[in-house]
């Protein structure tokens, strides 16, 4: 039986988008099952977050994370739209956000089903690759054929088993943090978190160490 990891993962996150290709990749590279575990990123967990953090964060951000795209050679463009709704100047989050909920519920849907980690690098390829207007037309439903599923199927599910599929999301959140860590992505393995996108070969190493083979 191959190795096991769990990646805690928000579809706000860049950085997130910047590694799921290459998770995925792992997945079909080494004898190794990736459960990808979303989370509801900080503008839900911390709305206040944006407004109290240092004023070079965002622009520093901003700089890092085109630069990660560049160097790995990643399709790469602002969200439109986001799928946190925020006044960019003031960092202020609305309080009305019709995205990220369903968006997450999505995903969790997904997980049930064994295919979070295929559909979050679908749809995170819709939203951070440059699609306009993502959430509209046949676009989320091809990137869940993609990834084996049915939008349909998976939207009436978010719907109905909407506090369900949150306590769910919570509990990944509860789990992400007793790993010692609380942003995303990270990916734990045999206990030892992992965080950001540059922190994948270093978990594949500690990976080897303990017996990770090709396919």
């Amino acid at each position: 039986m191959g190795l096991q990891a769990d990646v805690f993962w928000s579809f706000r996150s860049p950085y997130s988008y910047l590694a799921t290709r290459r998770y995925r990749a792992l997945a079909e590279q080494y004898d190794l099952t990736i459960n990808l575990r979303p989370v509801y990123p900080l503008a839900v967990r911390e709305p206040d977050f944006f407004e109290r953090s240092h004023p070079n964060w965002l622009r520093y951000t901003f700089t890092d994370m085109f630069r990660v795209a560049q160097f790995h050679d990643i399709p790469f463009g602002p969200p439109r739209p986001d799928p946190i709704v925020q006044d960019v100047r003031t960092r202020k989050i609305a309080e009305e956000q019709p995205y990220i909920f369903r968006l997450t519920r999505l995903g969790q849907a997904a997980a049930r089903r064994g295919k979070s980690l295929a559909f979050c690098d679908e749809v995170s390829r819709l939203i951070w690759g440059g699609a306009e207007n993502w959430h509209e037309g046949d676009y989320l439903a091809g990137a869940a054929t993609r990834a084996g599923l049915d939008l349909a199927e998976l939207d009436a599910e978010a719907l109905s088993d909407a506090d369900t599929l949150d306590a769910e999301i919570a509990a990944n959140q509860a789990s992400l943090e007793a790993s010692g860590h609380w942003g995303v992505p990270t990916l734990v393995f045999d206990g030892e978190p992992f965080f950001g996108q540059d922190r994948i070969d270093m978990a594949v190493w500690r990976m080897q160490q303990k017996g990770l083979a090709a396919r």
